[in-house]
């Protein structure tokens, strides 16, 4: 493929949602990615919808650019493949506890001893400096512990839920990629490989605390946590709908009153400045709600519009797909799959003027490249099939 990172080989060890996620966008990128998967395959093949069994939606997002080979790395010949493979390759990167990857004899000292370059990235739950170190983690688990359940709950008055995507597992995973860009920086510069440790929880916690430290950034303290502005935003009901419109500024606010016939507001104190309107912020946006309700969607979208305050309407999921400006740049990718058909495909959001990214191949089938990538750092037809007969590999209907 072409891109930034064509040439840069990378061995991919992860599964489910963060580490796949990861290595998609540095394949799409350019980057040439081997998946290694087990003989049962990566849970997300099994998550439907799908058309084909181990062909789930969700595997087939994030899985587009890259080669497949199975390996069961549990017997010494499926850990010696992925030895042979490391040694020729920039970067390895898995998503299991670190202890795990020592128990498999793949630890970072294994690899550094086939490959002193290697970048060799662990994304996982918790850093292993502390108490938390190789505990359990899901997506769900990280947006507990970091609080977002809370947030979504308005400090309590509702019940808490999780925000409906797995966005513990796409932060951390967009932590991985500039770690793993940086890390191949690095050694450009230097020569040196090294390990590299992207946490979810740091990473989140990060992530939360950037907006939400607020007066306990201070020491002492001046106040509590929590970004009042953000707990206060949301859409607006309008008449027919709903609406999303954040008057901001303080030229965006004289604009704003003046068109809805309250000029009067610029003389009261609670809105005639950023830092006014921050202090009575509950006030503003209740005026806001009711005064939102009172016109319908189109009304509001035209006059916000026409006075250059910022607006969108509040889509559901399936609006994207039909969106004029999505539409316009390119965003979906029409793909035709081996064995699931014409699919919709987002493509990579970042614009290059001079590597643009170039086609990618569709997700792969389970052990699709086995034979293929065995080949490739000399492994003869009868290794391969005695490998194929311990059930150390598969190959699948291209291998």
């Amino acid at each position: 493929m072409a891109g930034p990172l064509s040439g840069v080989k990378i061995l991919d060890l992860t599964t489910v949602v963060m580490g796949p996620f990861a290595t998609q966008i540095l394949a799409e990128l350019g980057a040439e990615v081997i998946k290694v998967e087990s003989r049962e395959g990566d849970n997300m093949r099994h998550v439907g919808p799908m058309k084909s069994p181990g062909m789930g939606h969700l595997f087939l997002h994030l899985n587009r650019g890259k080669r497949d080979i199975v390996l069961d790395l549990k017997q010494p010949e499926g850990r010696e493949a992925v030895l042979r493979l490391a040694a020729r390759t920039d970067v390895l990167v898995y998503n299991v506890r670190p202890a795990a990857m020592a128990r498999l004899g793949l630890s970072y000292e294994d690899v550094r001893a086939v490959n002193p370059r290697i970048v060799y990235v662990g994304a996982y739950g918790y850093a292993e400096k502390g108490p938390g170190a190789g505990r359990a983690a899901y997506d769900d688990l990280i947006q507990g512990i970091t609080g977002l359940p809370w947030l979504a709950s308005r400090d309590g008055t509702a019940p808490p839920r999780y925000a409906p995507v797995n966005l513990a597992d796409r932060v951390t995973g967009l932590h991985a990629v500039y770690a793993i860009t940086a890390a191949l920086f690095h050694r450009e510069r230097t020569g040196e490989g090294q390990s590299v440790e992207v946490p979810m929880f740091e990473s989140v916690a990060q992530f939360v605390l950037g907006d939400h430290l607020a007066g306990m950034s201070y020491e002492p303290p001046i106040g509590g946590t929590g970004y009042a502005r953000l707990a206060e935003r949301r859409p607006y009901a309008t008449k027919d709908g709903w609406i999303c419109a954040l008057v901001y500024n303080d030229r965006q606010w004289d604009r704003f009153l003046r068109a809805v016939d309250r000029a009067d507001l610029l003389e009261d104190a609670r809105f005639t400045s950023h830092g006014m309107r921050a202090a009575h912020i509950a006030e503003v946006y209740e005026f806001l709600a009711g005064l939102i309700a009172t016109r319908t969607t189109a009304e509001w979208m035209a006059l916000l519009s026409s006075i250059d305050v910022p607006v969108a309407p509040m889509n559901k999921v399936a609006d994207l797909l039909d969106d004029e400006h999505l539409a316009a740049t390119g965003f979906f990718e029409p793909e035709a799959h081996p064995t699931e058909g014409p699919l919709l495909a987002p493509r990579t959001p970042t614009g290059w003027s001079a590597s643009p990214p170039g086609p990618r191949t569709p997700a792969p089938l389970l052990g699709q490249h086995s034979a293929e990538v065995l080949r490739e750092v000399g492994y003869s037809d009868d290794e391969i099939a005695a490998m194929v007969a311990k059930d150390v590999t598969r190959t699948g209907s291209a291998g």
